[in-house]
């Protein structure tokens, strides 16, 4: 009966206007949550039986959904660990209690951002207590291995305890040093020039290396050629750890300047790059002395002996200071002597369809069959944003386009009330008939 399928389906509109108002009533709770993606109702209409001489009203139904792949905006906030992503993609976290244990399907899921901070046991936490995930880097930022990018297989808990303290030893030193020509003449004195530099060993150490160049002195004439002795005080007694005998060019083009150099003791020089391997006791270091004909790092020109700069690279034993994140994912320990070191590198998780994602309490979401099968990117490469640290994801409610539809939807469920209203009336008066 045509009336009986119009109370049918004031009813329906009544709950589906009641599942649209729940939506409504979660986005505006959430509209200060970061990282909330707000919650739609979609409504579909239901056809029984249609014909021109009786129609029966079938009625409508409600799917609730939620728009995941929509960004919302970025918040600057003051805490380095704070992370949001500049385009698509989602970050890896683990919920579980003990992230020793191991990252497993079950308690794996993802985020678009996250406040994360480290807790007691140094481990990076969001609000929610879920662990950002990770692949550990070696000292020198490259992987230990080839990760897997199609599973959580080599993915770990972000631990930042157990770094508190680093050292960066010397592995470079450019000297740059002129030495005067009249030296070399003879009836000179054959006194050496020293430069000491100072180096950081493999402990945090300071320890002076001295370059004792020495002139030699011709019985008639001049050389122009000199022995540099490089030696080493690490042991408490000084030693020569290398010995080379430079030449320096008298041609008009290249005068003054580095014409050969032959290696005495040591590591070997390399003309092309102008750097010997230098063995100290605290492992080997790059001595740059200049390349032949450049007019760089050692020079021979009449004037006073001239250190002109001696730079070299290393620092002393520094203690954590701070952590953040690259825009390529790594997540960097910061230590008070200037040094930085590469700890992790967070993927950014893709999904063909992230609006499949199942969505969980604390903003994250897990994969489904719907969402299809998750890889792991590089950020900033493939379809992926960039990390973003200092900035966290705002929700994407709109309170304007809320209370919108809010009005639209109390007008929607006074009308379907009416019309039950209406069919009662109607039946009222059917019942009537009989009187």
């Amino acid at each position: 009966m045509g009336i009986s399928s119009s109370l049918n389906a004031g009813v329906q509109g009544l709950a589906v206007n009641a599942t649209r108002l729940a939506t409504i009533s979660d986005n505006i709770a959430n509209a200060g949550t970061i990282g909330y993606k707000r919650a739609e109702t979609d409504f579909s209409s239901m056809v029984l039986s249609e014909s021109p001489s009786r129609y029966t009203a079938g009625g409508v139904r409600a799917v609730a959904r939620r728009d995941v792949s929509a960004n919302g905006l970025l918040l600057a906030t003051n805490n380095a660990t704070d992370i949001a992503l500049d385009g698509r993609g989602f970050l890896p976290v683990l919920k579980t209690a003990d992230p020793a244990a191991g990252v497993g399907a079950g308690n794996f899921r993802i985020s678009t951002t996250g406040s994360f901070r480290p807790d007691a046991a140094g481990y990076l936490r969001n609000s929610t207590g879920d662990y950002l995930l990770g692949w550990s880097l070696n000292p020198d930022g490259t992987f230990p291995a080839s990760p897997a990018r199609d599973s959580v297989s080599g993915l770990e808990a972000v631990r930042i305890s157990g770094r508190e303290f680093t050292v960066e030893p010397t592995t470079r030193i450019d000297v740059a040093a002129n030495v005067p020509a009249d030296a070399t003449e003879a009836g000179g004195t054959g006194d050496p020039y020293e430069v000491p530099v100072t180096y950081i060993d493999n402990l945090g150490a300071q320890e002076t290396l001295t370059l004792r160049m020495t002139p030699q002195v011709p019985a008639t004439g001049r050389s122009n050629t000199w022995t540099v002795d490089v030696v080493d005080g690490a042991s408490g007694t000084p030693t020569t750890v290398a010995s080379y005998e430079v030449e320096f060019d008298t041609s008009q083009a290249n005068g003054g300047s580095i014409l050969n150099v032959t290696t005495l003791s040591g590591g070997a020089y390399d003309p092309a790059t102008g750097v010997a391997q230098i063995a100290v006791a605290g492992g080997t270091i790059d001595l740059d002395i200049g390349t032949p004909g450049s007019g760089v790092g050692l020079t021979q020109f009449a004037g006073p002996f001239a250190p002109v700069s001696v730079t070299g690279n290393g620092a002393a034993a520094g203690s954590l200071s701070g952590v953040e994140i690259g825009e390529d994912g790594v997540v960097m320990a910061l230590f008070d002597n200037g040094a930085r070191q590469p700890l992790y590198r967070v993927p950014v998780v893709d999904v063909p369809n992230p609006d499949g994602l199942r969505a969980v309490s604390g903003q994250g979401f897990e994969i489904t069959g719907a969402s299809g099968g998750f890889y792991l990117w590089d950020a900033g490469t493939g379809p992926v944003g960039t990390t973003v640290g200092f900035a966290l994801e705002q929700s994407t409610t709109d309170i304007a386009e809320e209370l919108t539809h809010l009005i639209e939807t109390q007008r929607a469920y006074s009308s379907n009330a009416k019309i039950i209203q209406t069919v009662d009336e109607m039946l009222q008066e059917t019942t009537n008939l009989k009187r």
